[in-house]
């Protein structure tokens, strides 16, 4: 299988995963995996808000996969989504401190990713 496409496939169940695990559920997820005992209403909202804009990208990137004519743009929003979710994820380090272990473990996935989607990319289709 052509290695975009398969990069594509797995971009898009990576995010749609991550999505879901707290769009369906905020509250359960916010008490779970970050110790928040009671997330305000507003934070819910924004986690569902973030659960659609994943799930549209990714959902963008899976058709990507199967239409040749739009895998280099998709696999560019791949990057772009990674590298800016890592680079505010650095930022909110350097001013508001250390988060809990799962939300460094995204960071560290998704600045991982962004040397990836520009190999992926330089790929020959």
């Amino acid at each position: 299988m052509n290695i975009k496409k398969s990069y594509l496939i797995f971009a898009f169940c990576a995010v749609s995963a991550i999505a879901l695990l707290y769009g369906i559920d905020p509250h359960g997820f916010a008490r779970r995996f970050l110790g928040i005992a009671e997330l305000p209403r507003d934070a819910a909202h924004i986690l569902r808000a973030m659960t659609g804009l994943y799930l549209a990208l990714g959902c963008f990137w899976l058709y990507a996969a199967f239409r040749p004519a739009y895998r280099n743009p998709a696999i560019v929003t791949t990057a772009v989504f990674s590298g800016g979710l890592g680079l505010g994820r650095l930022l909110s380090f350097a001013l508001d401190g250390w988060p809990s272990a799962l939300l460094v473990f995204y960071t560290a996935l998704e600045l991982g990713l962004l040397p990836i989607a520009l190999w992926v990319l330089r790929r020959p289709d």
